[in-house]
């Protein structure tokens, strides 16, 4: 399951040429959604030969089993067998969301992944996760499969709006706080608008990589990279059919890190300092609003479905210093929901 193939580089035209050379696929399809084909494929147009564009709508709210049978259908009907290529360019959910259809379209064809958003390039590009949203639970139909290669170049963030980035960047900040407490240290002194992105992204990828060779199925230690994820998912899905108040995956894991710090504090020895630290951190970035306690409880329901939960009870990554993560603590509903009025009395 592990991916060696990973490749980061600045010029991502003769990358592509680089990883087709010598390869005989039948046909070749290019998923994009309406941003990534105009802001993203001109940038790999004379990489690529004679290709299908298959067009999505972009957002999460289309990450799901309609969509795929689109994708499927479209994929018939131009004739692909087992022995095409389909090449996603986009972010997190064209990469989950084509690397499923292409891993489920006649039992399997290979796909190349070029994730075009800080967050798709150090997260969903490693380790083999793929899947789409079911009646709005996350990625809650899926299955593990590795493209043969994975593109990054950094060039497509001058395409990204500021908030997209920040999203990203929720990732890296995660990965330091779970993995590695300098890379942390360095983390929270950067500027965003003057980041050395090549560096942070090469670096939040050895860490993924790192975690899931030790763990490809997720069985154990790769669970400390759903640190922030348990309740920040539950947010994000209670929040993503909410119109304007609706949140971006790294906005809403900033809130679940912020409930999550506290409930390590709580539970798995996080000291008082290393708390108001994270916190005080992550207000400053995402400047995340009051969340009103009348949807608490919808909320902590849809942790109940969360796919790390064993036996009925919602399974926790909890940190127990800053760079060191346990995995595994059960939590009950009166402690979750005590971490959801923690958050709201920091934001005063």
């Amino acid at each position: 399951m592990e991916n060696h193939r990973t490749e980061i580089t600045n010029d991502i035209t003769q990358s592509i040429r680089n990883f087709l050379d010598g390869k005989k696929y039948s046909q070749i399809a290019v998923i994009c959604d309406e941003n990534t084909e105009e802001h993203c494929l001109p940038v790999i147009l004379d990489g690529l030969p004679e290709h299908y564009l298959l067009r999505i709508d972009s957002g999460e709210e289309n990450k799901h089993l309609g969509t795929c049978e689109q994708l499927w259908m479209a994929l018939t009907d131009a004739g692909f067998d087992r022995k095409g290529l389909v090449i996603n360019l986009g972010g997190g959910v064209i990469g989950d969301m084509g690397g499923f259809v292409a891993s489920t379209y006649k039992r399997g064809m290979d796909f190349l992944n070029i994730p075009t958003t800080l967050l798709s390039q150090v997260d969903a590009s490693v380790g083999g996760k793929l899947g789409v949203d079911f009646h709005g639970f996350k990625n809650h139909i899926g299955l593990f499969a590795e493209p043969q290669n994975v593109l990054i170049d950094t060039c497509f963030y001058a395409t990204l709006p500021q908030r997209e980035l920040r999203s990203g960047f929720a990732e890296v900040i995660k990965h330091g706080l779970i993995y590695d407490k300098s890379y942390w240290q360095k983390v929270k002194t950067i500027d965003l608008d003057d980041a050395n992105w090549s560096e942070l992204v090469s670096r939040s990828i050895d860490i993924k990589k790192e975690v899931v060779k030790a763990d490809p199925f997720e069985s154990g230690l790769r669970k400390i990279l759903n640190f922030g994820h348990t309740i920040g998912h539950a947010v994000e899905s209670y929040f993503l059919d909410k119109g304007d108040q609706r949140l971006l995956h790294g906005e809403a894991i900033a809130v679940g890190m912020i409930c999550e710090a506290y409930l390590s504090h709580k539970f798995t020895g996080l000291s008082i300092e290393e708390l108001d630290e994270i916190v005080a951190y992550l207000i400053g970035i995402y400047h995340p609003v009051k969340i009103d306690k009348s949807l608490f409880d919808e909320i902590i329901g849809l942790t109940l479905q969360d796919k790390k939960n064993e036996g009925g009870a919602v399974q926790f990554s909890l940190l127990t210093g800053m760079g060191a993560c346990k995995v595994n603590i059960p939590i009950a509903t009166p402690d979750m929901l005590d971490s959801l009025f923690y958050f709201n009395q920091q934001l005063g």
